[in-house]
């Protein structure tokens, strides 16, 4: 446990009064309608969007998984979450464009635009639900649950206590301002959490038992951590670590901020932005911003951390108040924290609380933005007027705050969870990226695929069968549990798909003419319409995906040998780095002609 000087005192209440200020300053514009409260009049700029998105998936548990992961698998490990750069740029290049075209309020709207009758009816609610309430209570409960794990190693406090104080405080503030509020917020809790994450990482690399960087990069407990690529010779890591990653996960598996097609709270601010062009420009800052740049200071306290606390037993005996069922690897960095000098910690400190209020603001602002939007409106009230959605909003805000607070107190660990997650969504990406461009998937695909998703996850994952299928004593390897899932789920899809009758024809013409998707996967429906002298194509736009598509793998060529480059240039490795540098450059210049192409499809 570390004293707080008054210095730290005052820069974390500063912090958040200028916060809660924000929220009270923008409570009244915010409640006007539900379209200001959970998408700001749809007026937002790219720049202020893009901030919002990097500060969102800048959490409290961000750090710890990462830190979890370089300490089990090295950072190599990272290609678990680096792999979804692929999905996040092909949103870039292709869906950002067709999600402000639709001109939903929420991403699960697009159900009842592309999907028609009582199918869609029922699966819009149901995603409401499933998503906004279950799946997001899920992943607010990581964030919280690295909060409390903060809270018992660098302050003292008892699970429950870091609960109720970053909870009050994060819930007033979030049913206050509404989305614009989160917006505004964010634009501070960005600046000051990355502060905080490059200020630790600076001074815990100087501490006297870690002895600088180049020390770091020789210690036996390191060295062996460094490489950014699995070992080629490992099959096992190889192929869990990369392979399946880069093949499989990045187009397969739902995450939250990283959907395939989009989704999600990115989709939200997407809907939120300006026009098409402000879309585009928010998803791109915040993948070169999420990927390129911003985990290198994680990745550096995590690698240090393996000097100072080597194992689990050493953070025990540092830390005994800590209780077993919440001892695990991600505890190691904010036990690293413990160490830095008053000023510091309290910036640090108030870098955690901005990430977490950043990332739980978010949250709850979307989860409830599907229980006003698209299941009291649409199930409960009808008629219901706009003081009623908002004050709807505010009160599943709340409610949506206690039950993650409470699913996090029976948790363990950031790496945990991030699995039940991807496992739960493993199969059904694939749909979320085909559904905008072939005319036959309905929504009984999607139903089908939700339920054999999660109905799967859960035989191969918490039964017998999946012991006796995968793992040591298994007649299958362990790293094959995800792509069976994923095979299995798109089967079932693919055949409901064809047993099933289509989407009604005047449904299909309605969602083409008004997001113009294009591609040869709906020439029979632009057939169909023509035949009947109703024509739906507007001829004055060429078809951008695959143009979109190129883009998307330019781009990729230029996030990762940024990423790589920064790698390298803290590792020593001049020559590499300048390399890699030299290739962003080249890529840069050439995605620039491709964007100048892509924007005259667009405007």
């Amino acid at each position: 446990m570390v004293e707080l000087s008054t210095l730290d005192i005052t820069l974390i209440i500063t912090f958040f009064v200028i916060t809660l200020g924000i929220g009270v300053y923008v409570s009244k514009q915010s409640g006007k309608s539900a379209s200001e409260y959970f998408l700001s009049g749809r007026s937002m700029p790219w720049w202020l969007l893009g901030v919002s998105m990097v500060a969102t998936t800048f959490s409290t548990d961000t750090p710890n998984l990462v830190t979890d992961i370089v300490r089990n698998n090295g950072v190599s490990g990272n290609w678990v979450w680096w792999a979804f750069l692929i999905t996040g740029l092909l949103t870039v290049f292709v869906y950002a464009r067709l999600w402000r075209k639709s001109q939903v309020n929420t991403d699960i709207e697009f159900y009842e635009l592309r999907y028609g009758g009582r199918p869609a009816k029922f699966l819009r609610g149901f995603r409401a639900v499933y998503l906004g309430v279950i799946f997001n209570i899920f992943a607010m409960a990581g964030v919280t649950l690295a909060a409390i794990k903060i809270g018992t190693i660098m302050l003292g406090l008892a699970p429950w206590e870091t609960v109720v104080y970053a909870g009050v405080i994060t819930v007033v503030f979030s049913a206050l301002g509404g989305f614009k509020g989160v917006v505004y917020t964010d634009f501070i809790l960005f600046f000051t959490a990355m502060a905080g994450a490059i200020g630790a990482a600076y001074y815990l690399v100087g501490l006297p038992e870690v002895g600088g960087l180049q020390r770091l990069l020789t210690n036996d407990n390191v060295v062996d951590k460094l490489a950014l690529l699995p070992d080629f010779n490992n099959t096992e890591a190889l192929i869990t670590l990369l392979i399946i990653p880069l093949a499989v996960q990045w187009w397969s598996s739902w995450y939250p901020g990283a959907e395939p097609g989009g989704g999600g709270y990115i989709a939200q601010r997407m809907l939120a932005a300006k026009d098409e062009n402000h879309a585009i420009g928010a998803t791109f800052f915040f993948n070169i911003m999420h990927y390129a740049l911003r985990p290198w200071p994680w990745i550096i306290v995590a690698l240090a951390s393996l000097v100072v606390f080597p194992d689990l037993a050493s953070i025990q005996e540092a830390f005994p108040n800590v209780a077993k069922d919440k001892l695990g690897h991600d505890l190691a960095y904010s036990a690293m924290l413990t160490k830095l000098p008053s000023g510091l910690l309290g910036l640090v400190l108030a870098s955690l609380v901005a990430a977490y209020m950043s990332t739980i603001s978010t949250h709850l602002n979307w989860g409830s933005s599907y229980v006003v939007n698209d299941f009291h409106k649409h199930y409960v009230n009808k008629d219901a007027s706009e003081k009623e959605l908002v004050n709807i909003g505010r009160l599943s805000t709340v409610v949506l705050m206690v039950c993650s607070a409470l699913f996090a107190l029976v948790l363990q660990n950031a790496l945990q969870l991030f699995d039940i997650i991807l496992m739960f969504g493993a199969g059904t990406g694939l749909i979320f990226i085909l559904r905008w461009f072939w005319w036959r998937i309905n929504a009984w695909s999607e139903i089908s695929a939700m339920f054999s998703s999660g109905l799967v996850s859960i035989l191969l994952t918490f039964t017998s069968l999946g012991r006796m299928c995968f793992g040591d004593e298994g007649v299958l390897p362990s790293w094959s549990k995800f792509p069976v899932i994923v095979l299995i789920t798109t089967i079932v899809w693919v055949i409901v798909t064809f047993l099933t009758q289509p989407e009604d024809k005047a449904v299909l013409e309605q969602f083409y003419k008004k997001t113009q998707p294009g591609g040869p996967g709906w020439r029979k429906i632009i057939n169909a319409a023509d035949a009947d002298g109703n024509s739906i194509v507007d001829a004055t736009k060429a078809w951008s995906v695959p143009s979109g598509i190129l883009a998307m793998l330019v781009g990729c060529v230029l996030i990762y040998s940024v990423m790589f480059a920064t790698g390298q240039l803290i590792y020593g490795n001049y020559t590499d780095a300048l390399v890699l540098f030299g290739v962003s450059v080249v890529t840069g210049l050439s995605l620039i002609k491709l964007w100048k192409k892509i924007r005259k499809n667009i405007l």
